[in-house]
């Protein structure tokens, strides 16, 4: 009996998925507001220097840029009606006294600690801080979960997010906020991967789809959200405190949350992942044949998963055969150019010309759709075609971006919401890729690899499988 089989005997589709779902689903409707949180708190409003203490009352004249708009980093030398030799006039310097911004509308990290002019390129390192915690996060924590389990990586997962994004609220300095975002950006990672797993693990494979499906368009209401608290809040520590708080009840609902069973049994963890088992029976209304279940029956229906569990394995084992070096290789590629062209589009959206808060729905309304159709396209092209038409669709959307001049705004619009939006199918599959051709002991971090494949693996490799539905992505 397979580990389906004996999902379908407590029920794989009833109150107990749904359930869980709910459990799994409301934390992520809150990620999106982390991911992308600096477009809001790190925004950068119409700014130019401040005068010299020393300025004469009058309005202050500012040198105008080629564009004959004033100049935002320079200011004259001395006052442009100064009695002065014509080499000496017009004369320009930087702001040596700071700079007098625009705060009608919102206040950010930008404002705080003056990161304009030669310092504009440390709110981006800040974002980078930031990818670079999921990216570690994902490494270290991926394999923590297989030695430990999913829900206990989880569940503290939500308590370093609602800590370090109440941190990051109350940061002093820029160095101590991007100590906090990189803090935010490892346990994000943690709580996409057990996220991604658990919601998968207790349905049956028909299910995958609807339940995956489900779980990513959380992602994309979350997209939403973002928009209207940035507007209803404007000043960014209260906004980073705002997206950081509800996390401390996520971290208080995931008590309710079931370990996976699947990586019980692999564990030998037989009595627990029984009494799990039997709990999902019980709210499914199968609750006789929960009680019929053995510890026998967990050991026969996964008998070569426990035989593959008891190896020991590490990152070589990814590129160990020529089938798993071929899937990394090409996952990896795929991975860096989506998730690069996506955030660099994500995180520009002030620099379109268009309404900030405007565009960030359009951005998050795009994926609506584009999930829907990825969905039809996984299932009557298949995933080959899928992944790659959405890849070179992108690709052409951004490269179109580099000939339109900055002087058309709505054709600029257009392209990047297009373009964002075949990243978003991209991630889709990707997600679909990674939980269906690695084995399950490496679904969680891609960091081990058995060293004799299981029949039914190997063939996983070679010939194309059942979409399972695209997961829960970042887009």
């Amino acid at each position: 009996m397979a580990f389906s089989e004996l999902m379908d005997r407590v029920g794989s589709k009833g109150p107990f998925q749904f359930l869980n779902m709910v459990l799994l689903g409301l934390p992520v409707f809150g990620l999106a507001n982390h991911y992308l949180l600096q477009i809001f708190t790190a925004a950068t409003p119409a700014h130019h220097c401040r005068p010299p203490p020393n300025a004469s009352t009058g309005p202050w004249v500012l040198p105008k840029g080629p564009n004959g708009k004033p100049e935002m980093c320079l200011r004259f030398i001395y006052p442009p009606n100064a009695s002065l030799p014509n080499d000496t006039q017009g004369a320009t310097e930087p702001c040596l006294d700071g700079w007098a911004y625009d705060l009608s509308t919102t206040d950010s990290i930008v404002t705080e600690w003056d990161l304009v002019c030669d310092s504009n390129r440390l709110k981006e390192v800040a974002q980078s801080v930031f990818m670079a915690g999921t990216l570690i996060g994902g490494i270290v924590l991926g394999d923590l979960s297989d030695r430990f389990g999913r829900k206990p990586i989880l569940t503290c997962c939500y308590l370093l997010l609602a800590a370090s994004g109440t941190g990051a609220a109350f940061s002093p300095s820029l160095s101590v906020y991007m100590v906090f975002r990189f803090l935010s950006g490892w346990s994000i990672s943690g709580i996409v991967l057990s996220t991604s797993i658990l919601n998968v693990e207790c349905v049956s494979i028909q299910m995958r789809a609807i339940m995956s499906t489900v779980l990513g368009y959380c992602y994309t209401c979350g997209q939403f959200i973002l928009p209207g608290l940035a507007y209803a809040i404007p000043q960014w520590r209260w906004l980073q405190l705002t997206v950081s708080i509800p996390f401390l009840a996520f971290f208080l609902l995931s008590w309710w949350i079931p370990e996976s069973v699947r990586w019980m049994v692999v564990s030998g963890k037989f009595s627990k992942a029984l009494k799990i088992l039997r709990q999902m029976a019980a709210l499914n209304g199968k609750k006789e044949e929960g009680e019929k279940l053995s510890v026998e029956d967990l050991k026969i229906s996964m008998q070569k998963e426990i035989s593959l569990a008891k190896a020991k394995y590490s990152i070589a084992d990814l590129f160990r055969t020529p089938n798993m070096r071929r899937v990394t290789f090409c996952l990896s590629m795929a991975w860096f150019s989506t998730g690069f062209g996506y955030y660099s589009l994500a995180m520009s959206v002030e620099e379109f010309g268009v309404n900030l808060y405007i565009l960030q729905l359009i951005f998050g309304g795009i994926d609506i759709p584009a999930k829907f159709i990825t969905i039809l396209s996984i299932n009557h092209l298949g995933r080959h075609i899928t992944q790659a038409s959405t890849l070179l669709l992108a690709g052409g959307f951004i490269l179109a971006l580099i000939f339109v001049p900055p002087d058309l705004p709505t054709l600029r619009t257009v392209l990047a919401v297009f373009g964002k939006g075949c990243l978003s199918s991209s991630f889709s599959c990707l997600f679909l890729y990674a939980t269906e051709l690695y084995p399950t002991v490496i679904r969680s971090c891609w960091a081990k690899k058995p060293k004799q494949e299981p029949e039914a693996e190997k063939a996983s490799l070679r010939i194309p499988l059942q979409p399972c539905g695209p997961g829960l992505d970042p887009s």
